[in-house]
């Protein structure tokens, strides 16, 4: 997320590093690597100059203290100016209402109707509330079926809408569908277009006419950069909205949309599409996206993440069998599948405060999926008693394995080396104070995680 844009600005703030004041003479070099820095990644010109102008203000004026190392002060001034830039504080979706209802509006092609689902899902979720999905896209082919399905697939209710009925009487007739179902909050997946036109701006405001909604929200594709600003600003200006919902972020090197549109618009960015499980939706925290950016971690993140997917028993019990150097291969499978659930490794340690550049030289250490799915496929090939004692594996119960696994016996030798080390390794790290030995009372470093 952002890489490109992250490791450009870190670049730039290392010139200031080891300075013992701020001066204007040795920091025009580095604000103006960052000005560039931002352009490049297709921030709007007129937030770049703000921005720029404001941290050289603040690094240049009373805020800057005379104890402090210039580059630490300078990147606390940076921080906070993209924090502001991004939003400032994290805007709650609005779902009250009998029922509440939102408006999912967009051109074609942003991946609003994966994104209802996933508001769905994050509502039944986070609000502990009935959310009910209804497809109004009567244009594209198939868009209808497409909501059904994925409903279908994450036991959402649905409203089966007729793909021969107008958009406001498919709205018309799921008023008493959703008083029938008991619906908490309305999701209404609205049609799209190749471009904004008269057309679909007039049927957005019937709709509006014909059921109020508490929010209009604008799904937008991050990696467009610059043109997903044109296309918020066209819709504000006519429909009026709420928020926005930038999808693909997870593919955005740059992140000029982030950062340009809130300033541009006034609009604020409720939630960021990061992948395309149903999962895959996070709200957007300002503090926490600046911070990454920065490498500065996002630790908060991290814990939240770590709690929804991970069993806090088995990970206090997993923490104690490494301390005692007791970690089976069961244990390692459990590991690897969590660590699936969270994203990975590298995902991981970008939440780490400092850790962002040490996960690109993780990358290449970090078996690929391909290779996680063979050790997958060889320790589900091996018993109960070789899972916990992988010291009998002898020549002929590894071929066995290997057969078993459709691997060749040098990956069963591999496999079995690498799981001796990662053993070691998990040994010593729990004696050194990182799991339940370590720090802030015995317990382990983050909550909920088993280290």
């Amino acid at each position: 997320m952002f890489n490109q844009l992250s490791d450009r600005i870190l670049s730039s703030l290392k010139n200031v590093r080891g300075q013992a004041r701020i001066t204007e003479k040795n920091i025009e070099d580095t604000l103006k690597e960052i000005r560039l820095s931002l352009l490049e990644a297709d921030v709007n010109f007129k937030v770049v100059k703000s921005f720029i102008n404001n941290v050289k203000e603040k690094a240049l004026g009373q805020d800057v203290m005379d104890n402090i190392n210039a580059g630490q002060q300078l990147v606390k001034i940076v921080h906070d100016e993209l924090v502001q830039v991004l939003g400032g504080d994290t805007e709650e979706l609005v779902v009250r209402g009998n029922p509440g209802v939102i408006f999912l509006v967009g051109l074609q092609g942003t991946g609003k109707t994966t994104t209802a689902a996933k508001l769905a899902f994050h509502i039944r979720k986070k609000y502990k509330k009935r959310p009910g999905l209804i497809p109004a896209d009567v244009y594209r082919p198939a868009a209808i079926d497409q909501l059904v399905t994925v409903a279908k697939q994450n036991d959402l209710p649905v409203f089966h809408s007729d793909p021969t009925d107008k958009p406001e009487q498919i709205l018309e007739k799921a008023k008493k569908w959703a008083a029938d179902e008991m619906i908490d909050v309305v999701l209404v997946d609205t049609a799209g277009r190749l471009q904004i036109d008269e057309d679909l701006m007039g049927e957005l405001k019937r709709l509006k006419q014909i059921w109020e909604p508490k929010e209009t929200l604008l799904v937008a594709d991050a990696m467009l950069g610059q043109q997903s600003v044109n296309v918020a600003e066209g819709f504000h200006n006519t429909l009026g909205l709420s928020g926005l919902i930038l999808t693909k972020v997870d593919g955005d090197a740059r992140g000029g949309a982030a950062l340009s549109i809130r300033q541009t618009t006034g609009v604020p960015i409720k939630f960021l599409g990061v992948g395309e499980k149903v999962t895959a939706l996070e709200v957007f925290h300002p503090d926490r996206l600046a911070s990454r950016i920065l490498d500065m971690g996002d630790v908060l993140s991290l814990v939240e993440k770590a709690q929804e997917v991970i069993d806090e028993k088995k990970a206090k019990q997993a923490a104690m069998k490494m301390a005692k150097n007791k970690f089976t291969m069961d244990d390692f499978l459990e590991q690897i599948q969590m660590m699936k659930k969270l994203g990975g490794m590298e995902s991981l340690l970008k939440m780490m405060p400092g850790m962002g550049q040490l996960s690109k030289q993780m990358k290449k250490m970090t078996p690929p999926d391909k290779e996680m799915k063979k050790i997958e496929a060889i320790i589900h090939s091996m018993t109960m008693q070789e899972r916990s004692n992988h010291k009998i594996l002898n020549g002929s119960r590894r071929l066995r394995i290997a057969h078993g696994s459709g691997t060749q016996v040098q990956d069963v030798n591999k496999f079995v080396k690498q799981f001796e080390e990662a053993q070691k390794m998990m040994s010593k790290m729990m004696k050194m104070g990182l799991g339940r030995g370590g720090g802030r009372g015995g317990r382990g470093g983050f909550p909920g995680l088993p280290f």
